[in-house]
């Protein structure tokens, strides 16, 4: 079922490195009037130390990580949040929707090869490029019932931004 969207905003902004997240989640925070956090900070260090070393990570790697992410959403539910984290899975959206309904999904989709360009040039982060292609491997589809939306993210972040805040409306209604 669709969640009617009461109260503050409560968002994740979801998908594999480099699809901007952390761009279009800072973004919305500022307008939304809302914090931004991004799930990458909350990892543990064994986990970074893995995508570091360039070795994907493990649903078993993840279950701690998502629990403590899901903990961070609730305990804003009713003051907003706004949070980056990749959710590549059904079962981790799941997670952290779980008494949540009001939680909505997020996701700037990215080319491929965008994807690759991006995560290589960035600096100061530890996942590395050839990662890419294990998360695209993970990916799996928004379905129609999970509160989401699809948004161009490779487009400009503000049109994104008012995309956001039209389908935010809709759900207000």
């Amino acid at each position: 079922m669709i969640g009617i969207m009461t109260g503050a905003p409560l968002l994740v902004v979801l998908g594999p490195s480099g699809n901007g997240k952390t761009t279009l989640g800072t973004r919305l925070g500022e307008v939304l009037g809302v914090p931004f956090e991004d799930a990458d900070d909350l990892h543990p260090h064994a986990n970074i130390e893995k995508m570091t070393a360039g070795i994907p990570l493990t649903d078993v790697d993840r279950g701690p990580w998502l629990a403590t992410v899901h903990q961070h959403l609730a305990a804003h539910a009713g003051t907003g949040l706004v949070m980056a984290c990749s959710a590549l899975k059904r079962r981790y959206r799941d997670t952290l929707r779980e008494g949540l309904p009001q939680l909505g999904l997020i996701y700037p989709e990215v080319s491929p090869e965008a994807l690759t360009e991006r995560v290589a040039h960035r600096q100061h982060h530890y996942m590395p490029a050839t990662l890419v292609q294990s998360q695209l491997a993970a990916w799996e589809p928004l379905q129609p019932d999970e509160n989401s939306l699809t948004v161009n993210g490779e487009g400009a972040t503000d049109a994104s931004v008012k995309a956001v805040q039209t389908w935010m409306a809709t759900l207000r209604t």
